[in-house]
């Protein structure tokens, strides 16, 4: 076994992640051996060449206070690994349970003090004033109240007493033993129930995140209709069960249950899901198809190309789950913080409750309290928080708009770039070449040379023969039977049509090929053409076609999109000649053009853009541009869907090819490192606020709780509005 994968039950922030790591480095020796998935509650280490038990694990892993369950199932047929396997009603519910328990308890408590005072003022007020004589059943109701509260939290405080680490959960423990050691039974009581409700609900935000990821699973059908050649039908089938190649129906208005390649049919299929295309695209014979795309009017009918563990969607959702083990750096920041600061403040509270008692002869149990209402405050709960669910929902809501970002730093990152390098074919470009003139010499017409040229192109699989067959075809012009077919990889083809022998091909070829007089090329409309294809007897050349690959229509407005953004370099690097390029930039509005590019030169490019200390983004189709995109800031794929190769070598993935994606990933991570800001500032803010009322006296334990979960709840809601992150954020 090379990799052993657990389910934590109780893993549910950063710091309990933290808590993890420093307990399992010293058993694995590398703490790049260890990856944590908060979503799916789930650690793995890679024990390859260690000799690490999987009991050894879970032995370390339970001095934190925390469980680990052995035989998680990854990838199970129902829900591709995200069910909680395992977890019977308490395991999903008692946190729940516990948490109402203790405040109904805290509530019942408080009912009986205000009836025998008289009412809730006459009640508050003699709690105010140390008046702790209460009812022996409000007495035990709050005993209770603090036992359910810190139900959860008591293994973790112990677990970091044990270690000499203390956080988050021996903080809050160690104010509520100290409130019920000092008569305040009911502050101890609210503390225990609103850490418990805090904890609950940022549980209960990391399962929404998950549930978010869940859902993209929940797209694709459990079942398909395959076609069972012995019964010669269509049959339904488990879709865990159907191989690569098999024939499968897919009805109107049904989901597709796999990848694939259409065989039969035409209809317009939803790819939203994937993608985030509003627009249903066409698909018919020989069109690539998506698990989880929703099919529109018509029936397809299709081969399957990946088994339901490796379709584009399964891929996507593997690489979400994954990427919160690449730490953005601001949670790596927020963490070294975190293990300097609770120790600061527990000694900082030693200190409140001992020096003025001693130096200046105040009262022991007033400082004491203070003390305690500083171990509530210093609860770094809401900081550690702040980061890793804004994260967290920041990835899951760009997945469902169609950009897969592979890790928190890489949603940082686009928010800070500088530059953004583009390869031209493919991304600027459609990468299709479509024909833009034909040009008759010696008398003959257009459709004349172009029939000719289609007849003979016919026979090719070369984009350009492709291009010019199709513009043929859309033209209306009768295509004539080719004879004797020759092609010259690379220069062009010969043929016999109609008893006469035919040639086309590149200017290279007419050269060597033709020994009569070459016409003089012209400029053809607009100047768009970028390679001429000639067609010629053995006696004369008989025309030419010029053809060029298109520019997207969007790329313009993109280009501005970016400067608008304040980007403040766009550089197209391409393979083609300066001029192709020139042209290309000026109807872009791109500023700088690198020309006459090999693949290593768009390597060395971005370097020197790096060098130069730009924060650069590299968009290229993931495959060839695969070296600059791994030395830029960020590398960009491109139309990445059902594409293994891009989807795998970009740090984002942009799965369709639409262009207007770059300026949303940029605002959209804009926006996330505004809200982790906002949430760490305020965070802080409140810690401050409410030590200088604590040292002032003016703070009680109740107070600073509430301070405490407000801060958690609103750093919570505020990174989860980017859940709602569509369009233009």
């Amino acid at each position: 076994m090379d990799k052993i994968i657990l389910r934590v039950k109780d893993m549910d922030c950063a710091a309990e992640v933290a808590t993890l790591k420093r307990e399992l480095e010293p058993l694995v020796g590398d703490g790049s051996r260890l990856s944590f998935d908060i979503l799916e509650r789930r650690v793995m280490v890679d024990v390859e060449g260690l000799n690490v038990r999987e009991e050894d694990i879970m032995k370390a892993i339970a001095k934190t206070g925390m469980q680990a369950d052995s035989g998680v199932e990854i990838g199970c047929a129902c829900c591709g690994g995200t069910c909680p396997t395992g977890e019977g009603f308490w395991q999903q519910h008692g946190r729940l349970i516990l948490c109402i328990l203790s405040g109904v308890l805290l509530l019942t408590g408080f009912a009986l003090v205000a009836f025998e005072r008289g009412g809730v003022l006459s009640a508050l007020a003699g709690d105010v004033e140390g008046e702790h004589a209460y009812p022996l059943s409000a007495a035990l109701l709050w005993l209770g109240s603090i036992l359910s509260g810190i139900w959860y939290v008591m293994p973790k405080a112990w677990g970091s007493l044990r270690r000499l680490r203390p956080d988050m959960n021996l903080l809050m423990t160690i104010a509520v033993v100290g409130a019920v050691m000092i008569g305040e039974l009911f502050e101890a009581a609210s503390v225990a129930f609103l850490f418990s409700l805090a904890n609950l609900l940022e549980s209960w935000s990391i399962g929404r995140a998950r549930r978010a990821i869940q859902s993209l699973m929940s797209i694709t059908p459990s079942t398909a209709l395959a076609f069972d050649f012995g019964r010669q039908e269509f049959v339904e089938k488990p879709v865990g069960d159907i191989k690569v190649g098999e024939r499968i129906l897919v009805r109107p208005g049904d989901k597709l249950p796999l990848d694939g390649i259409v065989l039969k049919g035409s209809s317009s299929v939803d790819q939203s899901p994937i993608t985030g295309e509003s627009v249903p695209v066409m698909k018919e014979p020989d069109d690539q198809v998506f698990a989880g795309t929703l099919n529109g009017d018509g029936s397809l009918e299709f081969r399957s190309t990946k088994p339901a563990s490796d379709t584009t969607l399964a891929r996507i959702i593997h690489m979400v789950e994954t990427a919160q083990s690449r730490r953005a750096p601001m949670v790596q920041w927020i963490e070294k913080f975190a293990a300097i600061y609770t120790p600061a403040m527990v000694l900082m509270a030693a200190l409140i409750a001992i020096v003025p008692p001693l130096a200046f002869g105040g009262s022991w149990s007033d400082w004491f309290y203070e003390a305690l209402v500083i171990l509530v405050i210093a609860c770094p709960c809401a900081m550690v928080i702040s980061t890793p669910v804004c994260i967290v929902t920041g990835i899951s809501a760009a997945a469902r708009n169609g950009v897969l970002i592979k890790g928190g730093v890489f949603l940082e990152l686009p928010g800070e770039l500088t530059a953004m390098a583009f390869d031209k074919t493919g991304t600027l470009t459609r990468g299709k070449p479509e024909v833009k003139s034909v040009q008759a010499l010696d008398g003959r017409a257009q459709a004349q040379v172009l029939a000719l040229a289609a007849a003979l192109e016919s026979q090719s699989t070369h984009p350009l023969a492709r291009a010019i067959v199709g513009f043929a075809q859309a033209q209306g012009v009768d295509i004539p039977q080719v004879h004797e077919f020759t092609a010259f990889p690379g220069m062009g083809a010969r043929g016999r049509i109609a008893g006469s022998l035919y040639w086309i091909g590149s200017p290279r070829m007419l050269k060597s090929e033709f020994k009569g007089h070459l016409p003089a090329v012209t400029s053809l409309e607009n100047g768009e053409a970028t390679s001429h294809v000639y067609l010629w007897d053995e006696e004369r050349v008989h025309g030419y076609i010029g053809l060029a690959d298109s520019v997207r229509p969007e790329a313009k407005n993109l280009v501005k999109d970016l400067k608008d953004l304040g980007i403040g370099r766009v550089i197209m690097l391409s393979g083609d000649n300066r001029p192709t390029a020139e042209r290309i930039a000026h109807v872009t509005g791109v500023s700088e053009i690198r020309a006459d590019l090999m693949p290593e030169d768009k390597t060395r490019a971005v370097q020197e853009l790096v060098d130069n200390g730009e924060r650069v983004a590299m968009i290229g189709d993931g495959v060839n541009d695969a070296p600059a995109l791994a030395i830029a800031t960020v590398g960009i794929a491109m139309g990445a869907m059902g594409t293994d190769v891009a989807i795998e070598t970009a740090d984002v993935a942009l799965m369709s090819d639409d262009l207007s994606k770059l300026p949303w990933l940029i605002r959209h991570s804009r926006r996330a490192l505004g809200i982790i800001r906002q949430n760490i500032v305020f965070a802080l803010g409140l810690k401050v606020i409410f030590l200088i009322l604590a040292v002032t006296g003016l703070a009680t334990l109740w107070m600073a709780i509430v301070a405490d979960m407000g801060a958690s709840l609103l750093v919570i809601f505020n990174s989860l509005r980017l859940m709602n992150a569509g369009g233009r954020t």
